[in-house]
């Protein structure tokens, strides 16, 4: 492991700044520590050898307070800049893996456990807390204050400042020996917590499915071994620092010694005058403690850095090309055209899309059915932008759709899933989450074309009622008719629908597709379906079978 490691020296401010400021501070506290050490040897001398009374000291005894306190002000002022820089890395750091996960877009999202990028982006940053507050500025510190040390040593003794030259670099070897196999344990203490935050998520989500289906213990048990190995593993980093540290101690406290031998030995045979012998004694332990510190901080910041190297992971996944995008269409309607388009994913063998053509002319409704797994819900991926073509051209009104400005073009676009995702706040905020500053009027229009007013009548504080996680309090029929409320507050010109009656009993059903029915008229739109009700809804209907497409009237 590299004492700094350059990517969040990069890819954060705040860690810049907190290296220039523990940089200064550090100096500061290098030149208090030896100023301390002659001032404390300076009295002690005087007090012994000379008989100083305490009057005749008491200049010297304001000086040193004011240099003790001088170095509490540097430690406090030094932990409280650690503390801001670190939580402000940390927030960088997020954000730039929220971004980059939402620039990977949902295709690389579907394969990756959403539990796992949660633990990481949460308690996973949360342990860079050690890194930022501890490591780091000690690291400084454990350059600097030997540094100066030697320095002041050598000017005074320079048979102490040879000891302590030769014993300090010992230190940071051991560290690095035994640093390599405490990152490893807490490389694997953050996978373990990790798939046991994706076990508990599944648990949780899939309670009702486990106890219908008499699989509610062993998944508890599952949860019990998986807590069983994040245990092992967090012992087994324990362990690790705990000897480490110990070994620390060891070899400080030996080189100490090594130099208190030499300067008893020498003042014993008069060879070392007695305020220079006590000023590289008091001096000497000043050497090793920041190495000593440093060593228990590492350990105390290896899963933080554990989890950094995560999300650099991710951060250096590419993302898909983007380019200067151009301006929408200026047409009425939207005209879709698909030739020869070929889509694959890392993970199968075979493309899901292979040559596949296809027209929606302007203010028509398709129809695009066919087997499941032929590749319907990925064709509305790549409408949308989501998944990138290996070959053939997307159009959108004779422009080629790689060629549009992608957030531009996805404001122009309706898109009701099958399965749509509401957030936990009120019915109004999830039916406005296309259009944040929807008038009243409009969103009131929207209820009653989606079919749900009923649904607002009923709910306790109408639109302001607040929805639990994923739209809980509401059935899978309101669920979907909110979706379509959002597709008519967008008042989009095209329309993309992915199977929205695939979940719903018949008479649920009915009452959809009066609103999909509506909100069709005048608009192009492409609806995956499977259901006949659905697909009578349509102009025309265009089959996909795997590996091929082939549209019919």
């Amino acid at each position: 492991m590299p004492a700094v490691d350059r990517r969040l020296i990069a890819r954060t401010r705040a860690v810049r700044a907190l290296l220039l400021w523990s940089s200064a501070l550090g100096i500061a506290t290098a030149a208090v520590v030896v100023a301390q050490a002659w001032l404390l040897a300076e009295l002690l001398s005087a007090s012994f050898q000379d008989r100083a009374s305490v009057h005749e000291l008491r200049g010297p005894l304001l000086v040193l307070l004011g240099v003790v306190i001088g170095r509490a002000v540097l430690a406090w002022w030094a932990e409280l800049m650690a503390h801001r820089s670190g939580t402000q890395a940390k927030a960088e750091l997020r954000m730039s893996l929220l971004r980059h996960v939402v620039a990977l877009g949902p295709a690389w999202l579907t394969r990756h456990r959403t539990a796992e990028l949660e633990s990481l982006g949460t308690r996973g940053l949360d342990a860079l807390d050690g890194y930022f507050t501890r490591y780091l500025p000690q690291l400084v510190l454990a350059v600097v204050i030997p540094t100066a040390v030697i320095t002041a040593a050598v000017t005074q003794d320079i048979v102490t400042a040879a000891i302590i030259a030769v014993t300090v670099p010992l230190i940071p070897l051991l560290m690095a020996v035994v640093g390599a196999g405490a990152r490893t344990h807490a490389a694997k203490r953050l996978v373990a917590l990790q798939r046991l935050g994706g076990h508990f998520l599944d648990s949780v989500a899939g309670l009702t499915t486990l106890k219908v289906f008499g699989r509610a213990r062993a998944q508890a048990d599952l949860v019990r071994r998986t807590t069983d190995d994040f245990r092992a593993e967090t012992m087994g980093t324990l362990r690790v620092a705990f000897l480490s540290s110990l070994v620390l101690e060891l070899l400080a406290s030996l080189s100490v010694a090594v130099v208190a031998v030499a300067v008893g030995i020498r003042l014993v045979s008069g060879g070392l005058d007695l305020s220079t012998g006590l000023f590289v004694l008091i001096l000497a332990p000043e050497a090793y403690l920041p190495l000593r510190t440093l060593g228990a901080s590492f350990h105390a910041s290896a899963d933080g850095v554990a989890a950094a190297d995560q999300v650099f992971t991710v951060l250096d996944s590419p993302l898909p090309e983007v380019r200067p995008g151009a301006a929408f269409p200026d047409c009425p309607l939207v005209e879709l055209r698909v030739d020869q388009v070929c889509v694959s994913y890392p993970d199968r063998a075979e493309p899901v899309l292979d040559r596949v053509s296809l027209s929606v002319g302007a203010g028509e409704v398709v129809a695009l059915t066919g087997p499941s797994g032929c590749g319907k819900s990925t064709m509305i991926n790549v409408l949308l932008g989501f998944v990138a073509v290996d070959s053939g051209r997307v159009t959108v009104c004779g422009e080629d759709l790689g060629g549009l400005d992608l957030d531009v073009w996805r404001r122009n676009v309706a898109w009701v899933p099958q399965r749509p995702y509401l957030l936990a706040a009120s019915l109004a905020d999830n039916i406005r989450l296309g259009r944040p500053d929807a008038p009243e009027e409009d969103l009131l229009r929207a209820v009653h074309d989606a079919g749900l007013a009923e649904v607002v009548r009923r709910l306790p504080h109408g639109l302001a009622t607040p929805l639990g996680e994923r739209g809980a309090g509401l059935s899978a029929g309101e669920r979907q008719r909110v979706a379509l409320a959002r597709a008519f507050l967008m008042d989009a010109p095209l329309l993309l629908l992915d199977e929205p009656t695939a979940t719903l009993d018949g008479e649920t059903e009915a009452s959809v597709l009066d609103a999909v029915d509506r909100l069709t008229a005048g608009r192009t739109a492409l609806i995956a379906a499977h259901r006949p009700a659905l697909v009578a809804l349509a102009d025309r209907e265009i089959q996909l079978e795997r590996a091929a497409a082939v549209g019919h009237r």
